[in-house]
């Protein structure tokens, strides 16, 4: 993996000399996998820009906070955030727009990850499909409204409204049963009438993996980056294609406004939608490629949200609907469902 990546740098139209030797470039990401992003991602760039990366991992909530604390003199430059957080940051003001014209990448994208907020707020960099893990030799689903069907009456979980997983999957319940209005009031309504049915609301996937193990539950909405938990079970489970389509979730890399490092950002920006570092990431099972260039094994594909027609396929919930919307979805859920 190393050489594959090494070998891929050396390609990359990166100019070392454009770069200060002596320059800082502070990053806010997710916790996970920090080990193997240093390896294929951090320590290569650093290599060839003769920079220091300076990581700075937390929860979404820890991490935004320190931005919006910083607003005025930035610490952080560039930051990977879900749609919708970064949508929430861009409206407070914490953002600046991408000058995409510097991304050499960006047209290897596929379109969804181009401009996903608007105004060129967010580049994606990675996404995720959600669809519906399930006992094959016990039931077979084909839409999202077999989740509330007899056949999986007491044996099937639904995620939490509080969660990523949550609306969408909601979102796809309604859109099974013919209505596809952002308020989510048919599909709430329709899983509160069957709350007693459902074993648990869950909120995390780790959770529901153990569910699904220990037998007591047959179907649940799941995204496709924590399928590998499911499908090594030593259950026969299924990754259901429901006629409605696959729903998910994507992440976006953003600009912090007026950090002063706006060159190096985006020079780090670039390397990492590249299509060397997105194939080494992907291989490693790490993120689903936002570059349509990336080409891996059948085998790897079958753990990733992977390939044009599956990405064309994808339902994604507008960022600026969770943001506007999260609040009356919750109420709802508490009124109609947690009653």
């Amino acid at each position: 993996m190393k050489t594959l990546v090494l070998a891929g740098v050396s390609t990359l139209a990166l100019s070392a000399a454009a770069m200060a030797a002596d320059k800082t470039l502070t990053i806010s990401v997710y916790s996970f996998s920090q080990d193997e992003f240093k390896e294929l991602v951090y320590d290569p760039f650093e290599r060839i820009c003769g920079c220091e990366i300076v990581v700075e991992t937390g929860n979404s909530i820890e991490r935004m906070a320190k931005i919006e604390a910083n607003k005025d003199a930035p610490v952080i430059d560039m930051a990977v955030l879900s749609t919708h957080d970064a949508l929430g940051a861009a409206r407070n003001g914490l953002l600046q727009p991408i000058d995409v014209s510097a991304l050499s990448n960006y047209d290897k994208l596929y379109d969804i990850a181009k401009d996903p907020l608007g105004d060129n707020m967010g580049v994606g960099y990675t996404f995720y499909a959600t669809s519906i893990a399930y006992r094959s030799d016990k039931v077979t689903v084909d839409s999202w409204a077999d989740l509330l069907s007899p056949e999986l009456a007491g044996n099937v979980a639904l995620p939490d409204v509080t969660t990523n997983q949550g609306p969408p999957a909601l979102y796809m319940i309604g859109k099974a049963m013919g209505d596809t209005d952002s308020s989510l009031t048919t599909p709430i309504e329709a899983v509160g009438e069957k709350a007693d049915d459902i074993v648990t609301f869950y909120v995390r996937s780790s959770q529901l993996a153990q569910l699904m193990q220990q037998e007591e539950i047959w179907a649940a909405p799941v995204g496709r980056f924590a399928w590998g938990r499911f499908k090594d079970n030593g259950l026969p489970m299924a990754w259901a294609e429901p006629k409605e389509g696959q729903t998910g979730g994507m992440n976006v890399m953003v600009m912090t406004a007026n950090n002063g490092n706006e060159e190096l950002a985006l020079q780090f920006m670039d390397f990492w939608l590249s299509t060397e570092i997105q194939t080494a990431l992907a291989n490693a099972l790490i993120d689903s490629p936002a570059n349509s260039e990336v080409v891996v094994s059948d085998e790897v594909a079958a753990n990733l949200t992977y390939g044009a027609e599956t990405v064309e396929q994808l339902d994604l919930l507008d960022p600026a609907t969770i943001l506007d919307k999260r609040e009356s979805w919750l109420e709802q859920w508490n009124t109609k469902v947690m009653k």
